[in-house]
């Protein structure tokens, strides 16, 4: 299929085209084009005709198509089904907040890491999108909806960390300045715990945010909810985010999806309390969604559980839901599509 010259530098792009005889220029013209959500190579009119049909004779360019997409009547949220290439599909979720526009994105195709509450993980990981899937879904979601994206959130399908060298890539593209130009501060990345990536981020120092999916603060209940927990456990996870904090100086945000009977006891606010001591951050409480294939319910002391960490000076607040009245959340309209191919539908 070629190569995906979408997920290219323009340092690398320059070298590629100088060894093609072109001018060293090119690079940067041909990296803009590529961030403004070009097509084909035929959309780039200052690049000469020639040089078009080498480019399309070496590389891959399209994007992606979207499959399905949904809006809510509720709030606008808009939620995108988009097919790849290779006829595997992700999502793409764009929210409007008064602070600007929002597209969370996924970063694999599927996920291995197993958490009981999550539709993403239920076929388990095809592979990883390139650094170009990721910023495709930027920019096609933003050209589709009309909206201008001022935000990303990596909190879609798949685990940013375990495709952490696309994900670095993607990053250094969204983030230059001949691109979309979207800065590091108003990019947050989600993971489950994968504490080698965590310190990794922590060594680059990058100013995005990084998001924790802790969903317990306790070993035995996360063991039990997200497998990722008997490799990393909880206790060096919260090492990990410390560090974080001491090298970077970013405060942490900890997602916490609450879960009737099994996260949502007061002694495990006060675990959270005590494990966040010395460190500022951030619980945002979740609603758990109802997943049809998860026993797993929500829970009924959402509230009571904020204020028991707010009375002890944790900031803690509730995510507000969008998207309520369709498939928002992560893997559910794309397990939905899936579940009906194999019906045979």
């Amino acid at each position: 299929m070629g190569i995906d010259i979408r997920s290219m530098t323009p340092e690398e792009l320059t070298d590629a085209l100088k060894a093609m005889g072109e001018p060293a220029f090119r690079g940067k013209q041909v990296f803009t084009w590529l961030h403004r959500g070009v097509r084909s190579f035929e959309e780039m009119s200052d690049i000469p005709k020639a040089l078009r049909e080498k480019l399309a004779a070496a590389y891959r360019l399209g994007g992606l198509t979207a499959a399905q997409k949904q809006v809510s009547r509720l709030d606008g949220t808009a939620k995108y089904l988009w097919e790849l290439h290779d006829g595997n599909c992700i999502e793409s979720v764009v929210m409007r907040y008064r602070h600007g526009n929002t597209v969370c994105i996924s970063s694999q195709v599927g996920c291995r890491m197993g958490c009981a509450f999550c539709a993403s993980t239920l076929g388990g990981k095809i592979r990883d999108l390139t650094a170009g899937e990721m910023a495709e879904q930027v920019m096609f979601t933003q050209a589709d909806s009309g909206l201008p994206i001022s935000n990303i959130v990596l909190m879609g399908i798949g685990e940013p960390l375990d495709n952490l060298e696309n994900v670095l890539r993607f990053l250094e593209l969204v983030n230059h300045p001949l691109g979309m130009n979207i800065g590091m501060r108003h990019i947050s990345l989600s993971t489950c715990g994968l504490v080698p990536g965590i310190r990794r981020l922590a060594e680059l120092e990058l100013q995005l945010t990084l998001s924790v999916s802790l969903h317990a603060p306790d070993s035995e209940t996360r063991s039990r909810i997200m497998p990722v927990n008997r490799a990393y456990d909880v206790d060096e996870l919260f090492a990990a985010c410390h560090d974080y904090f001491a090298r970077t100086g970013r405060r942490i945000s900890f997602e916490y999806a609450m879960i009737d009977g099994v996260n949502d006891a007061d002694w495990q606010a006060d675990l959270i309390v005590k494990k966040l001591r010395g460190m500022p951050g951030h619980v945002n409480l979740i609603p758990l969604n109802d997943v049809v294939e998860s026993p797993l319910k929500p829970s009924r002391r959402v509230r009571q559980f904020q204020q028991r960490l707010e009375n002890q000076g944790v900031t803690a607040t509730v995510r507000r839901s969008l998207g309520g009245d369709i498939d928002a959340s992560c893997g559910q309209l794309r397990r939905k599509v899936m579940g009906r191919e194999e019906q045979g539908q």
